[in-house]
């Protein structure tokens, strides 16, 4: 095992499919000769050279529907959003194109292509650039979403996603850039729609993903020292949800908080409650679901405000705390 950074991991992911099939691609502004916008494809240009690494103007539904073209044709282009929030300009391309071509044509042609964007708040940039919009597009039929929170699943997860014959919008946080972990040196995937037990537990289910994924294990330590023994899931893809592993865990505690960064009302979170709720998991109960999302309101500038309007670790902690009374 190597112990890397969630941005390595996605790097090394991109550097080694492009190895593999030539035609995956990779296209999006500043991703060449500046190297992405928080530097993930540094230094790729270099090796695979402009006509797989490709800068384009600030056009973000231009270059989006270029790429839905060409997958369309038969490659696997690998489209990069300096932030989330940018993607709204290539909403047509990306949900009535990419998302439905499959679909009308009778499956004659499939569009393999894959979205990536930097997402999420703490980084001071203010409301046009820190939201966290996963849930818009899981709401859409046609494409998957994904959001690791760990290197190794960004990497084995960003594979499976070039691989695939749907398109997947993958989320990453800037945050968890830095976030470091152990990842296989030898050849591994992950598949889309599985979730994951990062700690075992007994008293109670925290469900999270992305990094509030990091949140939630560092409240579950917290939760140790008061003698309190947390189970952690790990949803990584939101579309499709891996509704038995969310069933499951709801089971084996009977105590479930749902934590994400995004604003808390209709959320991702909502939807899995309504997976326990609908099931036969709503039985073992000992307490209602909590959920604990964002604050209903812009992501601000000023550090005070941003970090009081997504969950930190404290209020995590503390509303396990209150599941446990």
């Amino acid at each position: 095992m190597a112990v890397i950074t969630v941005k390595q991991a996605i790097a090394d992911a991109l550097r080694e499919e492009l190895r593999r099939d030539e035609k995956v691609f990779l296209i999006g502004e500043d991703i060449g000769l500046y190297g992405g916008g928080f530097g993930v494809t540094s230094g790729l240009i270099e090796e695979f050279g402009e006509s797989r690494v490709m800068d384009t103007p600030i056009s973000e539904e231009g270059y989006t529907g270029i790429a839905v073209g060409a997958a369309m044709m038969g490659y696997r282009p690998v489209v990069e959003y300096i932030f989330s929030d940018f993607i709204m300009q290539a909403m047509d391309p990306i949900v009535n194109q990419a998302a439905k071509m499959r679909y009308m044509l009778g499956g004659q042609v499939t569009v393999p292509i894959v979205f990536r964007m930097p997402a999420g708040a703490g980084t001071g940039a203010a409301a046009q650039h820190s939201q966290s919009i996963e849930a818009w597009f899981c709401h859409v039929p046609g494409l998957q979403v994904v959001a690791p929170g760990t290197p190794c699943d960004a990497k084995g997860l960003l594979k499976s996603a070039i691989r695939s014959n749907t398109p997947v919008l993958f989320f990453e946080h800037k945050l968890g850039y830095h976030t470091m972990g152990e990842v296989p040196e030898e050849e591994y995937t992950i598949p889309i729609g599985k979730a994951d037990v990062k700690r075992e537990g007994n008293d109670l289910t925290i469900i999270s993903y992305s990094h509030m994924l990091q949140k939630a294990l560092e409240a579950a330590k917290m939760l140790e020292k008061d003698g309190v023994n947390a189970q952690v899931l790990d949803l990584r893809t939101l579309s499709p949800l891996d509704t038995q592993a969310i069933i499951d865990n709801a089971k084996k505690t009977g105590r479930v908080l749902i934590t994400h960064e995004a604003t808390a009302e209709c959320g991702v979170g909502a939807e899995v409650l309504s997976v326990i709720c609908e099931s036969d998991a709503c039985l073992s109960l000992k307490k209602p679901v909590k959920r604990l999302g964002g604050k209903a309101m812009p992501v601000s500038f000023t550090k005070t405000i941003e970090q009081a309007a997504v969950p930190q670790t404290e209020a995590v902690y503390e509303a396990a705390k209150e599941l446990l009374q």
